[in-house]
């Protein structure tokens, strides 16, 4: 009987904490973006009512779709941090701030299993992230202010957790003007190289195998 009573208050105990990192990442990003982004350029013309709805819808998408109501290219880059972080974590991550001691000893049994493997997924984005860095070493030199390490990691994360949040791609931005260039919102990979793309696919796949990589529940 108490056995089954702590199993219960164990399982509500670890809902709550679900419930606690969801609204936690929720809420952090709608204050940063309106903190900072209150009377900017794209917010004009909405009313207090509007932009605090389509900041909530922005705030939500890093979590799950991707949809945008901004070029995200053009928002502070804090805010792009704090979205790359919220789209690292899977929706059912949780932090644990409460734990017995046989969840305390289930939790080191994980981190051990997690040492020896040695490769954790923020090892493989990293990897990723450096790849693409070399291998697009030149445009970073020609096209710093679109082909920033910043521009990339939001790219290779967002695919990683099949996001779908892009950087696109500013001509205004280039230093070295050329033909065929067209602003888009979209398609920031389009100017990757086939090599690069192919590494962002591989990219994808790793992320439909991080659950036999590492458990996403932290202490």
């Amino acid at each position: 009987m108490n056995a089954g009573k702590k199993v219960g208050g164990n399982s509500l105990r670890r809902s709550w904490c679900l419930v606690a990192t969801v609204v936690g990442f929720l809420v952090a990003p709608v204050v940063l973006f309106l903190a900072m982004e209150w009377n900017s350029e794209y917010l004009n013309g909405m009313n207090s009512f509007e932009k605090i709805v389509g900041v909530l819808f922005q705030s939500v998408n890093a979590r799950h779709a991707g949809e945008t109501i901004v070029d995200i290219s053009t928002v502070s880059a804090a805010i792009l941090v704090l979205a790359t972080v919220c789209m690292y974590f899977p929706p059912y991550a949780t932090f644990l701030f409460l734990k017995d001691e046989k969840e305390e000893k289930n939790l080191q049994k994980k981190k051990e299993r997690i040492r020896k493997k040695g490769v954790s997924n923020i090892a493989y984005l990293s990897i990723f992230v450096l790849l693409v860095c070399i291998t697009e070493r030149g445009k970073i030199i020609e096209d710093p202010l679109n082909f920033n390490v910043l521009n990339i990691i939001v790219e290779v994360v967002s695919a990683y957790d099949n996001v779908g949040f892009t950087m696109g791609y500013s001509c205004k931005r280039r230093l070295i003007g050329g033909t065929n260039c067209e602003d888009k919102w979209y398609g920031f990979v389009r100017w990757w190289s086939d090599g690069d793309k192919a590494i962002l696919v591989v990219n994808m796949f790793f992320e439909r195998l991080k659950n036999f990589n590492m458990t996403w529940s932290f202490p």
